[in-house]
């Protein structure tokens, strides 16, 4: 018997998001999959050979990068990140806009200037995009790394300042923060699997509904 294709999706806010675009792509999920309080990790769709599975987004790279998941969606924060080589990133969905920033108490930013910067300490989760921004400016990046909680590194004197995602920047705002810097412009991506690109007939018809559907939505062709 044929296993199904299965497609890896973020938990959080790209889920809301993902769903009308899974279905311009011709693939409605159960009614559980939008339910961000039910602890079902997979789930059916209307297509008999099609699943989805709901899991956190770094781990949506590996789950793909792996062959656990032919198809996933993911931030190009994170294929940027890991540099997966087994993942093919063939459609820039344009959601989950957001950004990867530098960011600093408000009272430190006032008279600091990045651009005289020759060594940071930085927590984040992002530490390869961190330490290569900063070594393009020729700048030495110590990065801390950690998993969330981010705007705290600097009131509790682990870090001075964070490299994190940004999207309205309410969360800085209310922990003290300022962004200094924008590192990189994130949105998600439809990310496949090389080996089950050539192996998986059905794959490559999914990503062309994928492209069609993000042109639907746009006018724009992916």
């Amino acid at each position: 018997m044929t296993q199904p294709i299965i497609i890896a999706v973020p938990k959080g806010r790209i889920l809301a998001e993902a769903v009308p675009l899974l279905a311009a792509a011709g693939i409605v999920p159960e009614p559980a999959f939008s339910d961000e309080d039910s602890r079902a990790l997979r789930f059916a769709t209307d297509r008999p050979g099609i699943e989805l599975i709901r899991v956190r987004a770094f781990d949506v790279a590996t789950f793909v990068a792996h062959g656990a998941a032919q198809l996933g969606i993911v931030g190009s924060d994170v294929i940027a990140e890991f540099g997966y080589s087994e993942l093919y990133a063939p459609v820039d969905l344009g959601i989950g806009h957001c950004r990867i920033s530098v960011a600093e108490p408000a009272d430190l930013a006032a008279s600091d200037d990045p651009r005289g910067w020759s060594h940071v300490r930085v927590a984040t989760k992002y530490p390869h995009i961190t330490a290569a921004h900063f070594a393009r400016r020729g700048v030495q990046a110590e990065c801390v790394k950690l998993n969330g909680a981010m705007e705290l590194a600097p009131t509790l004197g682990l870090a001075p300042r964070i490299v994190d995602l940004v999207s309205s920047g309410r969360t800085l705002k209310e922990n003290g923060l300022v962004e200094v810097e924008v590192i990189a412009e994130v949105t998600s991506r439809l990310v496949v699997n090389r080996a089950a690109m050539k192996t998986r007939s059905e794959v490559v018809p999914l990503v062309e509904a994928f492209r069609r559907a993000v042109g639907a939505t746009t006018g724009i062709a992916a």
